[in-house]
Parts: structure tokens; C-alpha cells; sequence
């Protein structure tokens, strides 16, 4: 199954928001906390482009206003087009003012999730991860500990999401088996395998690491390694 990805930063928003829908707008305007209604600009802003090269469609900012991204009752993101629901399935994540968006077509389970690479108290292991994913990290070198568990952390994200849970579900519920070889504690643009264990079964996935960010991406069927969206020209 083929995946698709898109990231964005806050250098790429513009100030206005004219690529907003009607619904959209008002979703933003009754936002009060500065730092949500950034972040939630940015997220929409990217999920907006990757569904516009995602359809090969225009990325002007009348055309990104027709592609509307509303929230499931599970609080999971939806893609419409002109109010009608897209045959696609959608992740967003945003941090630190970057945000991604992963695409896949409406049959499949999808998740992602993008994590600055941090120290990880012991406190934090203890609460979230299983007790094999802690000794994981205990054995890894310690200039690989802080990256390795933002991977597992990441992926165990990317997997709630595609259970269409978020963190409603014990994060200890899932488990996390990562391809780890390449040193954690370098950048890479490679992708690497990983796998995500829940009740029901598993989600495969692939994560890569660069400028410090971590990106995980998981689905059901398997997909083959992501590939990268470009930005349709003259989205401005």
C-alpha cells in the first residue's frame, strides 16, 4: 500500500486566512490560547497542501478553501471536498512549528506522529512504555537513549491514532518494535521498518530521523515506505 507525506513549518503560513473555510474560521476564531490556534493553523495548512497534490489539484488559496479538514467524533481528522467527504484517509501531527500530514487511500488504518528528539525521564518510561521497552532503552547506548525513546513514544502515537483512539488508550496497551541499527544519535533521511503491536493485531510502519525530529508513520495493509508530496506551484 502506498503512503503519502507532506511537512510543513511556520516560516510556509501565511498571515491571512483566506484558505480557511466558512466552518474553519469559526472553528479558529473560538480558539483562546495562542499556541493551539498556531498550531492547528499549521496542521490544517499542511494537511490542506498534501490533499492538493495528493488530487494534483491547485494549491491557490481559493482551492485550498474548498478542502476542508474536520474533526471525526473520535477527534480523529476527516478531509472533505466542496462538503463532500474525500476518499482518502488523513494523519496530522505538529510540533515545535513543524507539522506533517500522512495520506493513504479511505480502506486503510493510518497514523503518524512527528517528536523533537528529548531526554525521556525514567518517571516518563515508567508510566507509558511496557516493561521490555524500558529495558530496550536501558541496554541502548546512552547517546541513543533520548532518540530511541521518542521512536518508541512516536510510533506508540502513530499506532493510537490509526486505532482512531488518540490517548484515550493506555499507551502500555501497544507495543513498539523498532529497527533501530542505524545510530539513533545521527540524522538520517532513510526510512526504517517498524512495528506496532495492539489487541488486535499490528500495524506496520516506518520511521525516519532528521534535524532533530522524529517521524512515524504506521498503517494497515503494511505500506511501503512513505513517499514525499511536492507543493503544487503557485500556492500563494
Amino acid at each position: 500500500m502506498d503512503v503519502y507525506w507532506l511537512e510543513q513549518t511556520d516560516a510556509d503560513l501565511p498571515a491571512e486566512n483566506d484558505w480557511l473555510s466558512a466552518s474553519e474560521t469559526d472553528c479558529l476564531n473560538a480558539m483562546r490560547f495562542p499556541k493551539r490556534r498556531a498550531d492547528w493553523r499549521l496542521g490544517r495548512w499542511t494537511a490542506k497542501h498534501a490533499l492538493a497534490a495528493y488530487r494534483h489539484g491547485p494549491g491557490h488559496r481559493e482551492a485550498l478553501a474548498l478542502l476542508e479538514i474536520r474533526a471525526a467524533p473520535s477527534g480523529a481528522p476527516e478531509a472533505f471536498f466542496s462538503c463532500r467527504p474525500a476518499a482518502v484517509r488523513i494523519s496530522i501531527s505538529h510540533r515545535a512549528g513543524r507539522a506533517v500530514c500522512a495520506i493513504a487511500g479511505s480502506d486503510a488504518a493510518l497514523g503518524c506522529d512527528l517528536e523533537l528528539v528529548e531526554p525521556r525521564s525514567e518517571g516518563f518510561l515508567a508510566d507509558y512504555f511496557t516493561p521490555e521497552e524500558q529495558a530496550l532503552v536501558a541496554r541502548a547506548p546512552a547517546a541513543d537513549r533520548p532518540a530511541l525513546a521518542t521512536l518508541l513514544w512516536s510510533a506508540k502515537e502513530s499506532g493510537l491514532k490509526a486505532l482512531r483512539t488518540g490517548l484515550r488508550l493506555d499507551t502500555r496497551s501497544l507495543s513498539v518494535s523498532p529497527n533501530y541499527a542505524p545510530r539513533l544519535a545521527g540524522d538520517s533521511d532513510t526510512w526504517h521498518p517498524l512495528l506496532v503491536h495492539h489487541a488486535s493485531g499490528a500495524f506496520h510502519g516506518w520511521w525516519r530521523k532528521t534535524e532533530g525530529f522524529l517521524f512515524t508513520v504506521v498503517a494497515a495493509p503494511p505500506p511501503a515506505p512513505p513517499v514525499c508530496l511536492e507543493v503544487p506551484v503557485g500556492r500563494f
